[in-house]
């Protein structure tokens, strides 16, 4: 009865047709549900299909903006009804309204259509079209009501996670499964770096990107426990990783099995030595690192 069962809804773009993607991503959550999911788990930005806009094109900006929601829209209250008829959490991607600039935000919904939690992209593509976003101003982490009961879920979507910071503070604030929507390809680099914030934080993470030709697939699922027992032997986290097509792929993690794991392990906050880490925090950049488009 501890298995918690993500779903991670590896599916191809509608590009900005919202109806489209609403009617889309009710039929991927009915099927998640029907195959036993606890929560559902979206790829970034889903209303929009993550799309911008042509900087060269007069207007483009204001209609790309005008396709923002907020938690109070039809969009984001339509699977709020649709959680509680499932009695399945969701957690929904779409480009949020914001003052001055939308925001790139995943609403985690619980199984009885409340919003636990909203979190916005701290982590934007300063770089590249995310520019246009407002970054978010913190990370969150709620507690999850669902058949298994409680369990403390944090967010963090795409470029976020290539931030070990990231996934630590969601840790630090009690975190026991990370979800990461996300809109890129995924190597294996990218993909070890996401190994590794569970491994070095004793989370579980699960991550669902789109499918191909947007972009390639292998949405993955990492546990927590490097090791069944103390001085035991490794083993291999993986849980699952989908290939490039269309598809709902469950994610199980055994939630008493990891708290067991972090009570008794090293990792995590167990032997960190904060007072030596000062710098993390400090604002200041040198050369090879300065980059005249980043905000800080």
């Amino acid at each position: 009865m501890s298995l918690l069962t993500i779903a991670l809804l590896q599916m191809a773009a509608c590009g900005n047709d919202q109806a489209a993607s609403l009617a889309k991503g009710e039929l991927f959550c009915r099927r998640a549900r029907d195959m036993g999911a606890d929560i559902a788990l979206f790829p970034e930005m889903w209303n929009i299909g993550y799309t911008f806009f042509d900087p060269d094109q007069p207007g483009a900006r204001e209609r790309w903006q005008a396709q923002a929601v907020t938690q109070h829209d039809s969009f984001v209250a339509h699977f709020r009804g649709l959680a509680k008829e499932l009695k399945m959490a969701i957690a929904l991607t779409y480009l949020e309204r914001w003052p001055g600039a939308p925001r790139n935000s995943v609403s985690l919904i619980d199984r009885h259509g409340e919003v636990a939690m909203t979190y916005a992209k701290v982590h934007t593509c300063d770089f590249d079209r995310e520019a246009a976003l407002t970054s978010g101003d913190g990370f969150r982490v709620c507690t999850l009501d669902t058949e298994r009961g409680e369990v403390k879920v944090g967010a963090m979507i795409c470029y976020d996670r290539e931030f070990p910071e990231s996934a630590r503070v969601l840790m630090l604030q009690g975190a026991e499964i990370i979800l990461t929507p996300n809109a890129c390809t995924l190597d294996a680099g990218r993909i070890g770096q996401f190994r590794a914030r569970a491994y070095e934080n004793m989370v579980g993470v699960a991550m669902t990107n789109y499918a191909a030709p947007k972009d390639n697939g292998h949405s993955v699922a990492f546990d927590a426990v490097s090791y069944r027992e103390i001085e035991g032997e490794p083993r291999d986290t993986l849980i699952i990783e989908a290939g490039e097509q269309e598809g709902i792929f469950l994610a199980p993690f055994d939630l008493a099995e990891i708290r067991a794991y972090r009570k008794r392990e090293a990792w995590g906050n167990a032997y960190r030595k904060p007072a030596c880490y000062s710098l993390l925090t400090s604002p200041d950049v040198d050369e090879p690192f300065i980059r005249p488009d980043a905000r800080r």
